[in-house]
């Protein structure tokens, strides 16, 4: 019976998110300071983001972010917490399922085409054309000679876009093979995410070294000047959200905007793409060029 006391005593003591019952009868929340001062400049960086948004729909901008990244690296949390103050009617999500029969037919493009934004909108694409960069080359989805044209094709894409004053931004969230395979398990014992799993996902660790192989390429073919790409180092969902929305707002202009020192980025977090590819260049100096 002590033994059970002092079990319970010791988690009371961890769990600092309990609840209490005061002496008056109201409820007391305890909550961890970490997750308060998060609250509270996520908070801060969406009233910018509201700023922006605004700006977006009185100038007639258009705007897409791309997020891509490992399965479970945190790209929709991100997404949702950009999203979540904004007007619906001038922000769009786009996550497609796989391509149907007759899409299979189309060029590889078009699909995506029909969702970019018009004037005054901003659109989300939660995993996009670079589908054919990762998933579908690893998975056997798309042949070799496929993986290589899109690779060609994309920076031209893109330029296309810039050309149309459409502005690109393009993250990709990479998490530990660690941390990936605890969000997975994660994921298994709770009902309200076991939706999000899926074949993909269970040979994702199989094929770690497979996915790194084709991130490597695809970094390397399609970080451009037009169109760069910025690496996110997703472990920690908090702190990639925050400095995911920093670097957004570090790059747009809008009235009254928030001192530039509010939104420095922590460089341990926000990746430049060629560093990232520098640093792979090691690992895969035989994949060099993806001709």
């Amino acid at each position: 019976m002590k033994e059970k006391r002092e079990a319970d005593s010791d988690r009371r003591k961890r769990d600092r998110d309990r609840r209490e019952e005061s002496k008056d009868g109201k409820v007391r929340v305890w909550v961890k300071e970490e997750t308060l001062l998060y609250e509270e400049e996520l908070k801060k960086l969406q009233i910018e983001l509201l700023k922006f948004q605004n700006h977006v729909k009185e100038q007639g901008l258009k705007v897409v972010m791309i997020f891509e990244g490992r399965d479970a690296a945190g790209k929709g949390g991100t997404i949702k917490r950009i999203i979540e103050h904004l007007n619906p009617r001038g922000a769009r999500v786009v996550a497609l399922p796989k391509p149907s029969d007759q899409e299979q037919t189309q060029w590889y493009f078009q699909r995506y085409v029909e969702h970019l934004p018009s004037a005054g909108e901003m659109v989300f694409f939660d995993r996009s054309w670079y589908n054919r960069a990762m998933v579908e080359p690893v998975m056997g989805f798309c042949t070799e000679r496929e993986h290589h044209k899109f690779l060609k094709d994309a920076p031209l894409f893109e330029k296309m876009l810039a050309e149309e004053d459409i502005k690109i931004f393009k993250f990709y969230f990479s998490v530990t093979k660690e941390e990936q395979a605890k969000r997975f398990a994660k994921r298994e014992q709770d009902p309200l995410k076991q939706y999000k799993l899926s074949d993909v996902d269970a040979k994702a660790q199989e094929l770690w070294d497979a996915y790194a192989l084709a991130k490597y390429m695809m970094l390397s073919a399609t970080h451009t000047e037009i169109s760069p790409w910025t690496v996110v180092k997703s472990d920690s969902k908090k702190k990639a959200r925050i400095n995911t929305i920093k670097h957004i707002l570090n790059f747009v202009e809008y009235p009254e905007k928030i001192d530039a020192r509010e939104i420095e980025v922590d460089k341990e977090v926000i990746i430049f793409g060629r560093d990232e590819t520098i640093a792979m260049e090691g690992q895969f100096k035989f994949a060099s060029d993806a001709e």
